[in-house]
């Protein structure tokens, strides 16, 4: 890219063309976010640069996926990023090694970006305005992996509730993210 863009979707536009150092923004921009979420869930460096891999490989063979309209890069990548992890956790929910132990070893901190830790550290404030409900579904569905039917059943609430909390929980914070 000879020239450093506006916003995302020129990117995303740009990459759309096949622009390969649209994807290379894009990675040097996101993908220390990216890790973070996949980090988060999975509990293991390995497995998390796995999801960035995956991540940025989908967005390159379909960026069309993404949609400017509906809103921004950032949100979308860790919605898709979550999606993965957990998807990845539930096939390896199975294993176990012959000392009972996790698959994952303990996380370790990784940097992130001065754009991505203003968004996290506005998010952060954003949760602490919820619900304690909403604010605990959230936390449970996003950083700790679980399934909307894993929720209620730890939680001991209907499944409808548990959703209802997550949507507007959602609702709320896309609203506020996007001022």
């Amino acid at each position: 890219m000879s020239q450093q863009p506006l916003n995302d979707a020129d990117v995303v536009a740009q990459l759309r063309q096949g622009d390969k150092e649209a994807l290379v923004y894009l990675y040097d921009q996101y993908s220390r976010l990216v890790y973070g979420i996949a980090l988060r869930v999975l509990k293991s460096r390995a497995a998390a640069e796995d999801i960035v891999q995956e991540v940025f490989l989908q967005l390159w063979r379909n960026p069309t996926a993404f949609d400017a309209q509906r809103g921004r890069l950032a949100p979308w990548l860790a919605v898709i990023t979550r999606h993965r992890a957990v998807d990845s956790l539930r096939k390896l929910k199975f294993e176990v090694d012959s000392h009972g132990n996790s698959p994952f070893p303990e996380p370790a901190s990784h940097n992130m970006s001065a754009h991505c830790l203003a968004d996290a550290e506005k998010a952060r404030r954003l949760m602490t305005r919820l619900p304690t409900e909403q604010r605990q579904a959230l936390e449970l569905a996003f950083l700790d992996g679980l399934t909307h039917v894993e929720i209620a059943e730890r939680i001991g609430q209907p499944l409808g509730t548990v959703k209802s909390r997550i949507r507007l929980g959602l609702l709320f914070l896309r609203k506020e993210l996007a001022v």
